[in-house]
């Protein structure tokens, strides 16, 4: 009886719900008829995941290099995926599975736990990234990335999507423009955003083709981008909060886990590789992109600060830099 009386509570819970959207309920059960079995191979696509490596060498090493970066991209997407939920408030959905629409407002709670997911992606990214450290040969390092030219990390739009939906973009922009460009707009902060002087010649000053390719395919994107976060990125959602004094010890913290993960832990993990691979005594190699991953890498020399609010005016001069001094300490 118990069952029979669950059974019909779910069929009612599918009749409410077919109903709000105008459609007929039975056609859907009748779907379920010749419905097959879902495979966690179908649900997962495990056969298309696996056949889209394409190294461009016969060197073994290089699928672990790209499959890394595969994955990377992955946690990138999941992290864009928790702010796209910060920016709109989260969705409330109905027990009918329907949508009523968006929050009036974001809560202290809602956005300390998808930031502490958040966290949680940078930091497998980091302590994963030992796989790009220690797990490749060097000289097959060496060897295989002259056939990748001029593809680079640098290149990787979800990370500066990343970026721009964290703070504001004035605390992107070059460490050198930031008080003049501070009421500038959109468009004219993002010609001095801080990544293009990283991807720059070493010798001339020029950009390199690497960021040249970068800005015709997704300088637009981004862009549009910065405009639809200017509004709602994590730092205006967080001030949304203040204003309103419902901000928590908690949610601090998991915004200064933010900055440090992205701005410092972050860029510094591939700072350790370059040093591993691409330093030796006498002249540094550049980067596949021509990057000067010298200058760009360490955040003591940009500064990127999501949130200088949150930090004293003594962190925010030490940032990054005792972890930079022990790993050049450490290839002496």
């Amino acid at each position: 009886m118990e069952k029979n009386e669950a059974v019909l509570a779910k069929m009612q819970e599918l009749f409410d719900k077919y109903n709000l959207i105008g459609q007929s309920t039975e056609s859907y059960l009748e779907g379920l008829l010749y419905t097959n079995p879902l495979g966690y191979w179908d649900y997962i696509q495990t056969d298309t995941l696996l056949s889209i490596q394409h190294p461009k060498t016969d060197f073994p090493d290089e699928l672990i290099f790209i499959m890394y970066h595969q994955i990377t991209e992955l946690y990138f997407k999941l992290t864009l995926h928790e702010m796209e939920q910060i920016a709109n408030n989260g969705k409330e959905i109905s027990a009918a599975g329907q949508n009523l629409g968006w929050k009036a407002a974001i809560s202290a709670e809602f956005m300390t736990a998808r930031l502490k997911r958040i966290n949680a992606y940078f930091e497998a990214l980091t302590k994963s990234f030992d796989v790009m450290v220690h797990g490749m040969e060097k000289e097959q390092f060496l060897k295989f990335r002259m056939a990748l030219l001029p593809a680079s990390g640098f290149q990787s739009a979800q990370y500066r999507m990343i970026e721009i939906a964290a703070t504001d973009l004035i605390h992107i922009v070059h460490k050198d423009h930031r008080t003049k460009l501070k009421d500038a707009n959109i468009a004219q902060q993002f010609e001095e955003i801080y990544w293009k002087t990283g991807a720059t010649e070493l010798e001339t000053g020029k950009k390199t083709l690497t960021l040249k390719e970068f800005e015709k395919k997704y300088s637009n994107q981004l862009i549009a981008w910065a405009n639809q976060f200017s509004t709602c990125n994590l730092w205006q959602k967080f001030r949304e909060l203040q204003a309103k004094n419902e901000t928590t010890p908690a949610l601090i913290e998991e915004m200064k886990k933010v900055d440090l993960n992205v701005n410092v832990f972050w860029p510094l993990v591939h700072y350790k590789s370059a040093v591993r691979y691409l330093a030796n005594d006498e002249s540094d190699t550049p980067a596949t992109g021509g990057t000067n991953w010298q200058q760009y890498l360490p955040p003591r020399f940009q500064k990127r600060i999501f949130y200088p609010e949150l930090w004293s005016e003594e962190e925010q001069n030490e940032w990054g830099k005792s972890w930079v001094m022990s790993t050049l300490n450490a290839k002496k």
